[in-house]
């Protein structure tokens, strides 16, 4: 396609969101994702990963969330016959425009890329704080680095990803459009969770 924002992608709809700048780890064994595992590993391409809207992980193809995150795997591995185990990355955020359902149940998405959030932003420091302590406590290991505690989107993104929260909650924080929507959220479940005066 000649325009950049659109393109086609697998869709691997799951119980949960994943973030820009994320990682995610995934284990596949149903024969559709297993096939679109060897695609995008032999072409270096992304998968995009969105929420369900309604139905399950296995089985019948479930139904997505229209907005959702691309995957690229970073790593992985084949430890059995049919069975793939991989650690993705998440990109760009994306907005489904139309699906297909091949006859092995595998989803097609055209997807329209979303721009940019509008910057510059500031990072809210309690929202940083937050976050500092936390990495403090279990380890920078367990984030992706490098630790961008000066980036808006990663400080929200990072909350985002380790705060217990519904789904539904984390969907809308993947749709916000800027980082000062997404701390005023952030900051209203962590008062909630008494984890912010």
């Amino acid at each position: 396609m000649s325009d950049q924002n659109h393109q086609e992608i697998f869709i691997f709809p799951l119980h949960t969101v994943l973030f820009p700048g994320g990682t995610l780890p995934l284990k596949i064994f149903e024969q559709r994702y297993i096939e679109m595992t060897k695609l995008c590993i032999r072409d270096n391409r992304p998968f995009g990963i969105c929420q369900i809207r309604e139905g399950s992980e296995v089985g019948v193809p479930a139904l997505p969330e229209a907005i959702g995150c691309l995957a690229t795997i970073t790593q992985w591995d084949m430890p059995q016959l049919g069975l793939f185990q991989l650690m993705v990355r998440g990109d760009e955020r994306f907005r489904l425009i139309e699906t297909r359902v091949a006859a092995n149940g595998l989803i097609t998405g055209h997807i329209e890329l979303l721009p940019p959030e509008p910057g510059p932003a500031e990072v809210d420091q309690d929202c940083a704080e937050v976050l500092k302590l936390v990495v403090d406590k279990v380890g920078a290991a367990n984030f992706p680095s490098p630790l961008k505690l000066d980036d808006p989107a990663w400080v929200a993104y990072r909350l985002a990803e380790i705060l217990p929260m519904e789904a539904t909650v984390k969907q809308q924080l993947l749709e916000l459009q800027d980082a000062p929507a997404r701390f005023s959220l952030l900051r209203r479940i962590m008062v909630q969770q008494g984890l912010m005066a």
